[in-house]
């Protein structure tokens, strides 16, 4: 809350709020004033002028309300009336004094709009908070202006209650009807032992009770609250609230209809808040109706107004809101909404001439690239028909001017345009330009853009997995869990087990978080709902006036998260007839080279969301490159007329495979059970689905394969399915086409396993269903991270996994450099210690000579020059700094070869073995030579030759071998034989 605002005038002031004060000053010139004077001042009234946290009362008395909840943005100012909007965000309590239990005479006097119907109260004296049926839920006497309740479904809900012995005690006003259009004034009257409820003057229901105001008014403290429910499960009031007065004593049916607003007072502030709330529909995708570009939005009714509109020029913009784009100059027109009841609106709308300067303008390619781009075809703003060209149509592909689509599945938005071939690993990036050229209205304007598309990122193997969920629906916050090893049953949470990222934006809350590896494997993006349900925020408005965006990050390390485009919110993907965007995830769809985002969603017939029928959940899609741009406006994905929701894909072989939970309590045609799994199968990701059915032709829809797939097994209903790759080397990947499936039993604890194969999945069929076989089992308890509700699981390598253990960036894993010399060829080869690719340089050094040589496939050679006899290779590691830098052990370089000869010759009568040795190296040697009767050395310079003698005495010298070791400088080594010819003597 900010300083006090001062109250802005009030134009019923003078009708009736201050006319008891005035009285004595007109009743002598004015019957109607004197009509008015007959009704007495209240103990309190609330015009909706607030100060700070204080609701003021304006009756002069004192009794100002406080305000929980609330911000100075959520009073507005219709045309001069100030109005409080409820938007299950807040209320107000009321002190002592408005109504006492001195006896049963009581009025209060409500003046309300909502199109929410639902279990709320608009006001309630008494205090206690609780559960039905309980002594902690107070006694009190209540309004609730729009019913959910089918016994009084749309219609105002009134009632009192005391609570006797066992029973709870609750008398109820018979069901009267709804509200009028626009604002309504609800007056309670107590009179006695009868409330009377009147809507504008006019008496709509009545009972009798056998209670007393002393047994609910509270003896101190609050006396009850406006906007807030005193049972424990209802939710705050949504709806506008613009006048609330209070007396401690029972007005006539005269004076109820003295006192309120006049009709002509309620239609012109109904008429303000709606112009108010018009706008921001109407605009449409524009930012201003001063500058239009795009349709307009014009919705058949609002606050249960019932609109129709027209246009002072429907060549520019139509009766429906269709902006021409035909125009050469910019073009002012008047657009009117006319209620069912009051004075027409008006607006003014300019509509900008179109510019194909202004569809370039509002390109923005990323200046460095990871991922295909998104080269659109039609411009954003004005429409213009672009295409694009290519400096480099290998690095980066232009626009396909043959490009057709497929008579299946979503088109191309980009026409084959946009498709990225990254340079290697290690080889570094490159830089193209693209053109695009925009026509419109038969000009054509051209503009340059350079990207530098980045090359492939390291990559290693799958060693572990990662997980992010989210925990309950009182802890909306995403947290991460990380295996121990390449085991999927040994998650842990990481972080200290605090949340990763928690919403300080849009809604504030974030559930059923998703992870996708990039295409390339070296980013990860997480896509989540944008959602609150601790915030006070019902399930009902969740589906029907939920948050149109999706929250989008990226990572490299699964620890960093940061937003795709940029800003602290999400991304709106949906269309303004939507309901919700719920349980978002994503897929690389192989034909269209660009990621599918899909969701669950309702859809009204318009923004206004008036309308009660078709709104069961079904799924939706859109396609994106960067997670920043989305098409629009989503395409139907899955609509069979059964309620859908949280669909998950995975690919094998040719045929997508897609696992969704049936959202109905029931069955739903041929799924044969609700709030349980089923999976389909298809060979075009975006195929849509109007039914499910086993027979359909795969190629063409979706094919039925598998129901009912969880539930029996686990007694539980399911929800949030997820499936997942086993790594190679995890032990519960046995056949090597291991696949973990899980399912949010979100009743009961969170995800449950089931271990298959992708063999299993892919063979599934109504004659042989996956769920029916034996190996069908769900794994015992454990493994996963505790309690996780609707989240992803997906495979990291080693450096992934440690950086999330230890919460800190990705560190560098060791090197190891081994050299080969084969004469004057020297050959290093670098491996990762995780097994992982290696890129950068390797520096061969021998004396005074060096040399650096790129690496290529973990290998790099050099030629040694002559004079250089010894050679060490160092990795010097690689820009990314992802591997250490490591160095061999010294090696020789050049030939080192002794050569030796034996033979046998005669010394007095015995014989003697003789060899000779000779140096045939370019360095000094110091050979040893070893044979059966003795060893000797002896030092050879280079070239030089030498005999050694060996005394054998015998007369008879057998046939054997002599050896031969030598070494040099720098690690120069030879070994070899020789044989000794037999010799006889004497």
């Amino acid at each position: 809350m900010s300083a006090p605002t001062p109250p802005p005038r009030r134009r019923r002031l003078l009708a009736a709020g201050i006319a008891g004060a005035l009285a004595a000053s007109v009743c002598a010139f004015s019957p109607a004033a004197a009509v008015a004077a007959d009704v007495p001042a209240p103990t309190a009234h609330y015009d909706m002028s607030h100060a700070g946290n204080a609701l003021l009362d304006v009756s002069g008395n004192g009794r100002n309300a406080t305000l929980t909840g609330f911000t100075d943005a959520s009073f507005v100012d219709a045309g001069g009336d100030a109005v409080l909007r409820f938007k299950n965000d807040g209320y107000a309590a009321l002190p002592q004094g408005l109504v006492t239990g001195a006896d049963n005479d009581f009025t209060v006097e409500y003046t309300v709009a909502t199109q929410t119907a639902a279990n709320q109260f608009g006001w309630v004296i008494g205090n206690g908070v609780g559960a039905w049926n309980t002594t902690a839920l107070g006694n009190h006497v209540f309004v609730n202006p729009r019913s959910g309740e089918s016994a009084y479904s749309n219609q105002v809900l009134s009632g009192i209650r005391v609570k006797t012995g066992t029973s709870n005690g609750e008398v109820r006003l018979p069901a009267g009807g709804g509200l009028n259009p626009g604002f309504t004034t609800l007056t309670m009257v107590g009179s006695g032992s009868t409330l009377t409820l009147y809507r504008d003057g006019q008496v709509i229901s009545t009972v009798s009770h056998a209670y007393s105001l002393s047994s609910i008014v509270p003896a101190s403290g609050t006396l009850g609250y406006l906007g807030r429910s005193l049972y424990t499960g209802d939710a705050l009031l949504k709806g506008d609230v613009t006048d609330v007065r209070f007396w401690d004593s029972s007005l006539t049916a005269e004076q109820v209809t003295a006192s309120q607003p006049s009709a002509a007072e309620k239609s012109a502030t109904t008429q303000a808040l709606l112009r108010g709330d018009l706008l921001p529909i109407i605009k449409g995708a524009n930012a201003s109706l001063d500058a239009v570009r795009s349709n307009l939005t014009f919705p058949a009714s609002s606050n249960g107004v019932a609109l129709s509109w027209s246009s002072s020029d429907t060549s520019i913009v139509s009766n429906t809101g269709v902006v021409s784009r035909a125009l050469t100059s910019d073009t002012t027109v008047t657009i009117t909404a006319t209620p069912a009841s009051g004075a027409p609106i008006t607006f003014s709308v300019t509509v900008v001439a179109a510019s194909a300067s202004a569809d370039l303008d509002a390109i923005s390619l990323a200046s460095r690239t990871t991922e295909n781009l998104p080269l659109i075809t039609k411009g954003s703003v004005d429409g213009s028909a672009i295409t694009w060209t290519s400096s480099d149509a290998a690095l980066v592909t232009p626009t396909d001017p043959a490009y057709t689509a497929p008579a299946v599945g979503a088109a191309d938005p980009y026409r084959g345009g946009g498709i990225v071939e990254r340079p290697a690993y290690g080889s570094g990036d490159r830089t193209v330009t693209l053109t695009a050229h925009a026509t419109l209205n038969g000009a054509t304007l051209s503009r340059d853009y350079t990207v530098s598309v980045a090359e492939h990122a390291r990559t290693a193997p799958d060693a572990g997995y990662a997980s992010a969920y989210f925990k309950s629906d009182s802890d909306e916050k995403i947290y991460q869990a990380a295996t121990s090893g390449n085991d999927f049953f040994t998650f842990a949470p990481v972080n200290g087990g605090n949340p990763v990222i928690t919403s300080t934006a849009d809604t504030k809350g974030l559930r059923d978080p998703y992870i996708l590896r990039s295409h390339d494997g070296d980013k990860y993006y997480m896509v989540a709902t944008d959602l609150c349900i601790s915030c006070g925020t019902g399930w009902g408005p969740a589906q029907s006036a939920g948050s149109l965006k999706i929250e989008v990050w990226e990572s490299t390390d699964m620890v960093n998260w940061t937003r795709t485009n940029g800003e602290n919110t999400g991304i709106t993907i949906n269309q303004p007839e939507a309901g919700m965007t719920w349980a978002p995830e994503a897929y690389w769809d192989d034909a269209l080279q660009s990621y599918v985002v899909f969701f669950a969603s309702r859809k009204y017939s318009d923004a206004s969301h008036t309308n009660t029928d078709n709104l069961y959940a079904r799924m939706f899609s859109v396609t994106t490159r960067d997670f920043k741009t989305f098409t629009y406006p989503p395409a139907t994905w899955q609509d069979t007329g059964y309620a859908r929701i949280d669909s998950t894909v995975t690919k094998i072989g040719d045929y997508y495979y897609r696992f969704t939970k049936n959202e109905e309590s029931g069955a739903a045609g041929t799924l044969e059970a609700g709030k349980d799994i089923f999976l389909e199968r298809s060979s075009v990701l975006t195929a849509p689905t109007t039914s499910s059915n086993w027979s359909a032709d795969p190629t063409k829809t979706w094919q039925l394969t598998d129901t009912h797939m969880t539930s029996l097994e686990t007694g539980q209903s399911g929800e949030g399915p997820e499936i997942i790759k086993l790594n190679e080397g995890d032990p519960n990947n046995a056949s090597g086409d291991g696949y973990v499936f899980l399912v949010d039993n979100y009743g009961a604890g969170g995800y449950r396993a089931f271990v298959t194969t992708g063999e299993q999945i892919a063979s599934s069929s109504q004659a042989d269903r996956l769920s029916q076989r034996s190996g069908w089992n769900v794994r015992p308890a454990g493994g996963l991270p505790a309690s996780p509700r609707h989240g992803a699981f997906v495979s990291v390598p080693q450096s992934v996994l440690t950086a999330m253990k230890n919460w800190t960036t990705i560190a560098a894993v060791a090197s190891t450099t081994t050299l080969e010399v084969t004469g004057r060829e020297a050959a290093a080869s670098v491996t990762a210690a995780d097994g992982g690719d290696v890129a950068g340089t390797v520096t061969f050094a021998g004396g005074a000579w060096t040399t650096t040589v790129a690496l290529v496939d973990g290998t790099a050679t050099a030629t040694v020059p002559a004079g250089v006899t010894s050679v060490t290779a160092t990795y010097d590691g690689y820009r990314d700094g992802l591997v250490t830098t490591s160095a061999s052990a010294a090696a020789p370089v050049g030939s080192f070869a002794v050569n030796a000869t034996a033979a046998v010759r005669c010394v007095a009568g015995k014989g003697q073995v003789l060899v000779t040795i000779a140096n045939a190296s370019t360095v000094a040697a110091q050979v040893t030579v070893s044979t059966p009767y003795g060893t000797k050395s002896v030092a050879l310079a280079a070239g030089a030759t030498s005999s050694v003698a060996f005394a054998t005495r015998l007369a008879a010298v057998p046939a054997g071998t002599a050896t031969i070791t030598a070494t040099g400088p720098a690690g120069h080594s030879h070994n070899s034989t020789t044989a000794i010819p037999a010799g006889l003597c004497g």
